[in-house]
């Protein structure tokens, strides 16, 4: 039976939570062009809708080494503090926008020193951009809250320092770690010692797994590194045989570990072929806890409305399925237990009965 049609405003108007996205991933075309020519950086185009046009383009290779390398012009401009003061308050003030009330961001602080800027000044300068776009979105009426996801890049060696930084900053707005980058080649066990330092100090931590390497990555991300989260997770379907889970998938449902899924940046990487057929439907109503993300929203040009919008035309969803894995996403967020309750509670179920 198909669900009822849902409009865009109605769509963009539901409460939202997003735990897979990537802050040097969503930058405003516009603000990319203003900072590139500040730095002196040269971009395919400098037509803000051009620009928005041939990011999409490049990613749709289907090549997940191919999309990660549209990432340079957007890591060009964020190497001064001031480029990460603006792109961090924008990053905020689209989200809220866009109807998000819980976020979580998540980059590599490695990626943004080639300025001059220390580990720990990019990451400061991040938090104190994010607080201003959270305050100015209060002060609009459209409050949400933003975490903090430190990234290491599993291909090179300072996984472990970021780990520490997260450690350092947990108490500073950043809520949790990940590793990201290219996966096939670079399994999660590579950095065990920095998981086994997150765990000793409880700061929580997901893993990209699943996306461009098969069902080993994700074993190593859970049973390994023990992740409380997976990165993406679509090929966690290689251990589902016509609806019956073998003994990894049996593990990732039935202990509610997060799947942050992200349709529109699958089909670009080539590990999913449509949204109709994407595995998030599937998953959803075998009893994975799956969230819905955008992973990179200029990459990608994509947003949660969007992404909302596509799983409601193409797959059939209507109002439950997305409160469903709006609840999910709160359930798995990294901060703590009385402020998820608040925010399903208080916010999005409301949210999602007046528009029942």
């Amino acid at each position: 039976m198909t669900a009822p049609r849902i409009d865009t405003d109605t769509l963009r108007r539901l409460p939202k939570a997003v735990l897979h996205d990537h802050l040097d991933g969503g930058l405003r075309p516009a603000t990319l062009v203003e900072l590139a020519a500040e730095v002196g950086h040269r971009l395919p185009t400098t037509d803000p809708d051009e620009l928005a046009a041939w990011y999409v383009e490049a990613a749709n290779s289907g090549d997940l080494v191919r999309y990660i390398a549209t990432f340079e012009h957007t890591l060009a401009v964020m190497q001064t503090r001031e480029g990460l003061l603006r792109t961090a308050e924008e990053y905020v003030l689209d989200l809220a926008a866009d109807g998000v009330v819980y976020g979580e961001v998540r980059y590599a602080p490695e990626l943004n020193t080639q300025g001059g800027l220390s580990l720990a000044e990019v990451v400061e300068s991040v938090q104190e951009g994010l607080a201003a776009g959270m305050a100015k979105a209060a002060a609009a009426g459209t409050p949400v809250r933003v975490g903090t996801l430190l990234c290491g890049m599993r291909m090179f060696d300072r996984v472990a320092e970021a780990a520490d930084l997260a450690v350092a900053y947990r108490d500073a707005g950043v809520v949790g770690f990940d590793i990201a980058g290219a996966e096939d080649g670079f399994p999660p066990a590579d950095h065990l010692a920095a998981f086994e330092h997150l765990r000793r100090e409880s700061v929580p931590f997901t893993i990209h797994a699943g996306e461009a390497y098969g069902l080993p990555s994700i074993h190593q991300a859970v049973q390994v590194c023990g992740a409380q989260r997976i990165g993406h997770g679509v090929r966690l379907t290689e251990d589902i045989v016509d609806g019956k889970l073998g003994r990894l998938a049996s593990w990732v449902r039935d202990r509610r570990i997060a799947l942050e899924m992200c349709p529109t940046s699958n089909l670009q990487t080539g590990c999913a072929t449509s949204i109709a057929e994407h595995p998030i439907t599937a998953m959803k109503d075998l009893g994975f806890r799956v969230t819905l993300n955008t992973d990179n929203r200029l990459v990608s040009g994509t947003t949660m409305t969007r992404e909302m919008a596509l799983l409601v035309e193409e797959a059939g969803w209507g109002v439950e399925d997305l409160r469903t894995v709006t609840v999910n996403a709160l359930k798995g967020a990294f901060i703590p237990f009385d402020e998820r309750k608040a925010l399903i509670e208080d916010v999005v179920l409301p949210g999602y009965a007046a528009a029942l």
